[in-house]
């Protein structure tokens, strides 16, 4: 890149934003920023400390300490929690769901969102998200909406979870993702939505390739 660019893409669990982000990252040789992994890290940190995730009170009292550092090697994205790589520990189907009630507490985004600018503010990247346009980076250069249909997005879900050996019915994976999207859009701090400027995309009927091919026409980049 001869400039530096930042590039938000937010979405709902499961519309392929973190699939396009990947593919947008390798396509333009910048920094891809998983911050789904971060939250994902907190609310593993929590289950290890045996808190809930709801409990504000415990979760402060670890999560502005907590040793949590992204690490990339050879274009992959490592999440490292107490010295320890959880990359996979993290794509648990449990820990999803704790990654949505911890991402609710307002100590937590601030902790995440202060670290994922340092990242942004030092290099071009692409970041994605709930929040990303609309709170951590506002001012990013593009911002795109990725979303697809709760039906679509459970399929893909469970395709994903198949490959990891991982077997969930199609039913409670779609109950999952719908109460995952009111969480997220209902919570008080910082929730999910699509920023007044944001292009939004919806995936539903269309290929990773071609969403990469719409969002690099938008950019012109």
């Amino acid at each position: 890149m001869k400039r530096k660019i930042t590039i938000a893409l937010d979405g709902p669990s499961g519309s392929g934003k973190s699939t396009i982000a990947k593919a947008l990252s390798e396509k333009l040789d910048i920094l891809y920023l998983d911050t789904g992994a971060m939250y994902r890290a907190c609310g593993l940190k929590a289950e290890k400390s045996g808190i809930s995730c709801k409990d504000e009170k415990g979760v402060m009292s670890f999560i502005n300490d907590i040793d949590l550092k992204i690490v990339y090697s050879d274009g992959v994205q490592h999440t490292i929690l107490d010295g320890e790589d959880v990359s996979k520990e993290i794509r648990r189907n449990e820990v999803s769901m704790l990654a949505s009630d911890i991402s609710a507490l307002k100590c937590v985004r601030l902790k995440m969102v202060e670290l994922q600018r340092q990242i942004a503010g030092e290099m071009s990247c692409v970041l994605d998200g709930r929040d990303i346009g609309t709170h951590v980076l506002p001012n990013a250069d593009f911002k795109f909406f990725i979303t697809a249909s709760s039906d679509v997005r459970a399929e893909r879900r469970k395709k994903e979870l198949l490959f990891r050996g991982q077997e969930v019915s199609f039913e409670t994976i779609k109950k999952e993702i719908e109460q995952r999207d009111f969480n997220d859009s209902h919570r008080e701090f910082a929730p999910l939505r699509k920023a007044d400027d944001a292009v939004e995309i919806d995936t539903s009927d269309m290929t990773p390739d071609e969403v990469l091919d719409k969002i690099l026409a938008i950019t012109g980049v």
